[in-house]
């Protein structure tokens, strides 16, 4: 009688092995392609949102947006840039319903200049949330211990180095900042891609940075969803990094170093 060829049990365990070792050497390589794609669209959008804030400008008498986001006794600051787009929950990672999100972002000042709503999240961003930028407090929003606010645009000092637009990764009732006249995160370090996020500047680029502090990292994978409050670093790298936060809102300390 003919004998059929089959695989032995050993050929089939090498085999797999094989293939087991392929993925673990791939799959990093894959997952950085992935990454590398997502934080491309990212720095896109956030482009496209920093020129829609200089067209604004252009055609409001060099009036900037304000980047408190809409609510009641926010209106005071100027028009905002977008409206109520987060849950009371927010920090605790709640989330509007996606019709109010969306009814939120339309009535904001930027909408007529970016009028797409995948333009005003993360490709990583959670699934619901349609915003996830935050803009800095500097541009016409509150003052920080007595922090600069730029209400015009030809007042903010060397734009290609301010800092306009944050990936922050979620939605909240107010602009972004750290403190200013203390080495203290306000708002929480972003942890969005890699181990730093995705910025936008008053001139219109966009960028990258990565944090150089492991404590900056730690506390922000430990508050993705979630908001610390007030807290200082302790570590030489840690303080670097809420200082360059600090000098790219606002190009000064509000202390003595």
């Amino acid at each position: 009688m003919d004998r059929q060829k089959a695989f032995t049990l050993i050929e089939l365990l090498v085999v797999i092995a094989i293939i087991a070792i392929l993925m673990a050497v791939l799959m990093p390589a894959l997952r950085r392609a992935r990454e590398n794609g997502q934080r491309a669209v990212c720095l896109s959008n956030l482009k496209q949102l920093a020129l829609a804030w200089i067209l604004y400008a252009d055609e409001n008498d060099d009036r900037v947006v304000s980047s408190e986001a809409g609510g009641s006794w926010r209106s005071q600051y100027g028009e905002p840039w977008v409206g109520v787009t987060w849950a009371s929950t927010w920090a605790t990672g709640g989330q509007l319903p996606e019709a109010d999100q969306i009814r939120g972002i339309q009535t904001g000042a930027l909408w007529p200049y970016v009028r797409e709503l995948g333009l005003y999240q993360c490709p990583t961003g959670f699934r619901g949330e349609l915003l996830t930028y935050g803009m800095m407090i500097a541009s016409n929003g509150r003052s920080v211990d007595g922090s600069p606010v730029w209400k015009k645009r030809i007042l903010v000092p060397q734009p290609a180095q301010r800092l306009l637009y944050i990936d922050e990764g979620l939605a909240s009732p107010d602009a972004y900042s750290v403190r200013y006249t203390t080495k203290q995160w306000w708002d929480q370090p972003t942890i969005r891609h890699g181990d730093g996020t995705t910025f936008s500047y008053a001139d219109g680029h966009s960028d990258y940075h990565k944090w150089i502090g492991s404590e900056t990292v730690k506390k922000g994978q430990a508050n993705i969803r979630s908001h610390p409050g007030i807290w200082g670093p302790v570590t030489e790298d840690g303080i670097a990094d809420v200082q360059w936060v600090q000098i790219g809102i606002w190009g000064k300390f509000g202390y003595l170093q």
